[in-house]
C-alpha cells in the first residue's frame, strides 16, 4: 500500500514535466517577425526596421546592428519580389515552357512535313492520290483488269489474229506497259515525277489501243474482200450486186472504208 501511494506522485510529476516540455513558445519578438515579413510576401517598409536611430540617433542598439549593413535596409529581401529568387524562377520557368513550346511547335511542323513527304514519295500510298483516285484508275481499268483484247471480234477475225502470231505481240506490248504502270506506283519517287510516269504509259497505251482497233477493223476487211474474191474465182459461183450500184461505186466504198 505505501509502495502505491509513493509510485502515483511520481508519475503525476513526471507527466506534468511532459507536458510542459511539450509546449510550443511562439516567437512573438516585433524585430525577428519584421524580418519574416520582410523576408516572405510583404513590402518592406524602412520606418520598420527596428531598433531605430531614436533621438538624434543615439541609440547605441542601432548603431551596433546596422552600422555592419548599412545598404540592408534598403535591399528588397522579399522572394516574390520583381528581383526575388522565387520571381527569378517563374520567369525561368516561364521561358522554358515558350522554349518548350517553340521546340514542340518546331518538332511537329517537322513531323507533318516530314509525312507529307513519305506520302509524296512512297510508293505504298500511290494508291490514295487522288488523281489516281479520279482520273487514272479508270483510264488505266483496262489494263489492269486483263480484259480480252479479242472481246467482240468475229470469229475469223480471232482466228486470223491468233495464226498470225499479232494476237500474241499485242499481249506483250501489253504486259510490257502493265509493268512499267506497275513499277511508277510501287517505286518511290517524287509525286511529279509519279504523275508524269503514268501520262507518259497512258499516251503509249491509247496508241497501242488506237493500232490494235485499226488492226482487227482491217483484217476483217482484208477477211471479207478474201471471201469475196474467193467466191468470185472459184467456177459457178457468182456474185449478186445490189441493185442501183455500179462497180466504181463498191470500189469508192471499199476504199473509204479502207481509210478508216
Amino acid at each position: 500500500m505505501n509502495t502505491h501511494l509513493i509510485i502515483w506522485p511520481v508519475v503525476l510529476a513526471l507527466s506534468i514535466t511532459q507536458g510542459m516540455a511539450q509546449t510550443v513558445k511562439y516567437q512573438t519578438d516585433k524585430h525577428i517577425v519584421h524580418q519574416q515579413e520582410r523576408m516572405v510576401f510583404k513590402q518592406w517598409n524602412r520606418d520598420n526596421f527596428t531598433p531605430k536611430k531614436g533621438f538624434l540617433g543615439l541609440n547605441y542598439q542601432y548603431w551596433l546592428t546596422w552600422a555592419w549593413h548599412p545598404n540592408y535596409p534598403r535591399t528588397d529581401r522579399r522572394s516574390l519580389s520583381f528581383t526575388g529568387p522565387q520571381t527569378l524562377r517563374l520567369r525561368l520557368v516561364a521561358a522554358m515552357k515558350n522554349t518548350e513550346e517553340a521546340y514542340k511547335k518546331h518538332a511537329d511542323t517537322l513531323r507533318n512535313t516530314a509525312l507529307t513527304e513519305m506520302v509524296n514519295y512512297a510508293g505504298a500510298a500511290s494508291a490514295a492520290d487522288p488523281l489516281w483516285q479520279l482520273y487514272y484508275r479508270g483510264e488505266f481499268r483496262s489494263l489492269t483488269d486483263g480484259i480480252d483484247p479479242l472481246e467482240g471480234a468475229e470469229p475469223n477475225v480471232r482466228d486470223y489474229l491468233t495464226h498470225t502470231g499479232l494476237l500474241e505481240w499485242y499481249r506483250e506490248e501489253k504486259e510490257a506497259l502493265a509493268e512499267r504502270l506497275d513499277a511508277a506506283r510501287t517505286t518511290n519517287m517524287d509525286r511529279g515525277s509519279r504523275i508524269m510516269a503514268y501520262h507518259r504509259v497512258l499516251g503509249e497505251y491509247r496508241q497501242l489501243s488506237a493500232m490494235w482497233e485499226a488492226k482487227k477493223q482491217r483484217i476483217k476487211l482484208y477477211l471479207s474482200l478474201t471471201e469475196a474474191d474467193t467466191r468470185i474465182t472459184e467456177p459457178g459461183q457468182s456474185i449478186t450486186l445490189p441493185p442501183g450500184r455500179t462497180d466504181r461505186q463498191i470500189a469508192d466504198d471499199i476504199l473509204s472504208k479502207s481509210k478508216l
